[in-house]
């Protein structure tokens, strides 16, 4: 409907030019926007008032001017003009009412667009390293990155989500270590667990199932194992003592058994997160393995093409991306006098691997922590030829965990945290999924344990649900008490449809397509979550306000009709948000 006023303005302003009223080379800046307040009509714009200036006329005389020259409509019933100069809409019943037909038709593919005309995009979120179970910090970016990749599916966009498996790097030898301290303990074989271990109980599980896999092949003496070992922290050096612990195991298992003991930890704790996203409604396309870009030499290709292009430098035995030169505010190693590779590195090759992938845009979602990524990742892609812009980097803060007023403390390492399987098993995967979006990414959230648990208005997921389960409850029961819907007779009598509240609700409908275009290209599902709580509310106000179950078959039907639309709706986003659409609650 905003696009045939749109286009009713633009016609009576070429009138306008033709008959001399208006300069010819006038150029019209024309929006047109939903009124808040449906008795100054259901549409208005403020052109008349954008044009004011370059015409030398009153903004009031040019809205005149624009109403006198709209050509007729059906679907306009009238115009008024308000204020400085806004011109009102007010759309006919008919018109407002061709919605329900849409949406009868089009069903679950309703509210679909192509506003990404069928570009390519990549989602790499979660990302998590492979060191213990997802928490629920890591839950927000799961919900978020799952929502806007069926979002921009929904408007048109070619998507494929990854994750990105950080399996290679310090922190996965220290697993592999602390895995290996835990299954010597279980053949009684006692070495002081380091501070800077892995402390989870699910190490001690990964330890327990290698057990019985490999049996006692990996057993060492304790001796064997401490001697000459740098002192542990407080009292010496934490680091040092962790990685002559993994030094050790590598020299003491030798090549083949330390990749066993590495793997068993690697994949127990992927397969894990697997399963965890699953059961979460979370899937992707690609698992991209680290791993595979030193074993594809991609890195070290990565490092050649910036040399290339003549920003590395070597100092110190290091290699060193000039990265000052693109606005980083240092220069970054990429290369150590040791000859190995840094994180940064394989960040640099893992970019080039995804542009040369041929996306038309790459979306990042990171936790707000890797906020100082962006300018140097950034930089990487520059230098090496390709268009920094078609990166995209959305933060996610993390959400703060509360039962009560006391706030819950989370640390991988300490094994102390709250998992996103227990979140899960605590609120369910609905409250889980919506609670998480009902924000901006970037803004701060509290997670109410206790609201997503409550089954009231209060809580926007049950809310919604209830709305849904409602209208699928009231079509059973009147149809068991022989009302049954007919939807071709609802169809022809939406005519009858002229209360406040019907319009409003048909009105809102006809808004869900803008807002999926809206949402996608904004990257912002927090706007489907806030929709979807209006509609359910304007739902709940019109069946409390209104019988569905009268004599007048043409009346009921037609509300029917309504309020199985309003149904689909609801079905609609709540799938776009990884939420089910119950039938009974």
């Amino acid at each position: 409907m905003k696009q045939l006023v749109a286009s009713l303005i633009a016609q009576a302003i070429d009138n306008l030019k033709q008959s001399g009223t208006l300069d010819a080379d006038l150029q019209a800046n024309i929006q047109v926007d939903n009124t808040r307040d449906k008795q100054h009509g259901d549409l208005a714009s403020n052109v008349a008032l954008t044009l004011a200036k370059a015409a030398r006329r009153n903004p009031r005389d040019i809205a005149q001017l624009i109403c006198d020259n709209l050509p007729a409509a059906g679907e306009v019933k009238s115009t008024e003009i308000a204020g400085p100069g806004f011109i009102n809409f007010f759309i006919s019943q008919d018109a407002t009412a061709a919605v329900i037909n849409k949406i009868m038709e089009q069903g679950d593919s309703y509210g679909h667009c192509q506003v990404g005309n069928n570009q390519s995009v990549q989602i790499e979120f979660v990302s998590a390293n492979p060191t213990g179970p997802l928490h629920v910090g890591h839950g927000r970016g799961a919900a978020y990155g799952a929502s806007l990749a069926n979002l921009l599916n929904a408007a048109g966009f070619k998507v494929q989500r990854e994750y990105y498996v950080n399996d290679a790097g310090r922190q996965m030898n220290i697993l592999a270590a602390s895995v290996w301290l835990r299954y010597l303990a279980l053949a009684g074989i006692e070495v002081p667990f380091p501070s800077n271990g892995y402390q989870g109980d699910y190490v001690k599980d990964i330890a327990a199932e290698l057990q019985n896999n490999v049996g006692p092949s990996l057993q060492h003496s304790a001796s064997a194992i401490t001697q000459d070992l740098p002192t542990d922290g407080p009292e010496g050096d934490k680091e040092a003592h962790i990685d002559a612990i993994i030094e050790r195991a590598r020299a003491l298992l030798g090549t083949d058994n330390y990749e066993l003991l590495f793997a068993a930890g690697l994949n127990s704790i992927r397969d894990d997160i697997k399963d965890d996203l699953e059961e979460f409604g979370v899937h992707f396309d690609e698992w991209f393995s680290e791993r595979g870009l030193s074993e594809n030499e991609q890195i070290e290709r990565a490092i050649k093409k910036l040399q290339d292009n003549d920003h590395i430098y070597e100092q110190a035995g290091a290699l060193w991306f000039r990265s000052t030169a693109f606005g980083d505010d240092k220069d970054r190693v990429v290369k150590r006098d040791n000859g190995q590779t840094t994180y940064f590195a394989s960040d640099i090759a893992y970019h080039l691997n995804k542009f040369e992938r041929g996306f038309d845009t790459v979306i990042n979602i990171w936790g707000a922590d890797h906020h100082g990524y962006i300018t140097r990742v950034k930089a990487a892609l520059t230098a090496m030829g390709l268009d920094a812009e078609r990166l995209v980097i959305k933060l996610v803060q993390f959400a703060i965990l509360y039962r009560g007023s006391e706030r819950v403390q989370m640390s991988t390492r300490s094994g102390s945290f709250v998992t996103l399987r227990e979140l899960r098993d605590e609120v369910g995967k609905d409250a889980s999924r919506f609670f998480y979006v009902t924000r901006k990414a970037e803004q701060h959230m509290d997670f109410d344990l206790e609201l997503a648990k409550s089954e009231s208005k209060d809580n926007p997921v049950y809310y919604i649900q209830y709305a849904h389960a409602r209208i699928c409850s009231m079509i059973t029961k009147l149809e068991s008490e022989g009302m049954v819907w007919d939807q071709d007779l609802g169809l022809a009598n939406l005519a009858l449809l002229e209360q406040p509240a019907e319009i409003a609700l048909m009105q809102q409908l006809e808004l869900y397509p803008e807002i999926i275009s809206h949402a996608a290209v904004a990257h912002e599902p927090h706007q489907v979550a806030h929709y979807l709580r209006d509609l359910a509310g304007n739902f709940h106000t019109y069946y409390n306000a209104h019988r569905m179950k009268i004599d007048d078959a043409n009346l009921r039907n037609a509300r029917l009709t309504l309020s199985a639309c309003t149904r689909q709706v609801l079905a609609n986003g709540l799938q776009l948000l990884g939420v089910d659409a119950p039938e009974l609650m």
